[in-house]
């Protein structure tokens, strides 16, 4: 009787696990990310792979729902598009005459580009709930 308790325990984690962790990222809660890898992309010359702080990325920077703004050390993004689907959320808006784009995944990964006409920037990381 013991083990089967223990494994109707088991099994009720294991379902509510995932539940609960994909409404941590479903634009409900203030986030704070950190890209950990970066790309630099150049029509013609392709793209260059490096850490975020060589390409001037700020270490960590909140994505704050409930004012729809990007916040970093330094700035203030404000979010002018919003998408939510289950697997993800589409945030959009400019900066310093860059557009940028950043994709939320339900597990917290994210992918960020800024573009201007000369090129771009992509960088990966995570993000958790503060």
């Amino acid at each position: 009787m013991k083990n089967f308790v223990l494994q109707v325990i088991a099994v009720a984690l294991c379902i509510t696990a995932p539940v609960a962790q994909a409404a941590d990222f479903d634009g409900s809660k203030t986030l704070i990310c950190a890209p950990v890898e970066a790309m630099d992309c150049i029509p013609g010359d392709g793209c260059t792979k490096g850490a975020p702080a060589d390409i001037g990325a700020p270490a960590f920077m909140r994505i704050d729902f409930a004012k729809k703004a990007i916040v970093g050390p330094k700035r203030i993004s404000p979010i002018q598009f919003m998408e939510k689907t289950p697997e993800q959320i589409l945030l959009q808006g400019t900066e310093l005459g860059n557009a940028w784009a950043l994709a939320l995944g339900a597990d917290g990964k994210m992918t960020v580009s800024m573009a201007d006409r000369n090129g771009a920037f992509v960088f990966f990381g995570s993000c958790t709930p503060l």
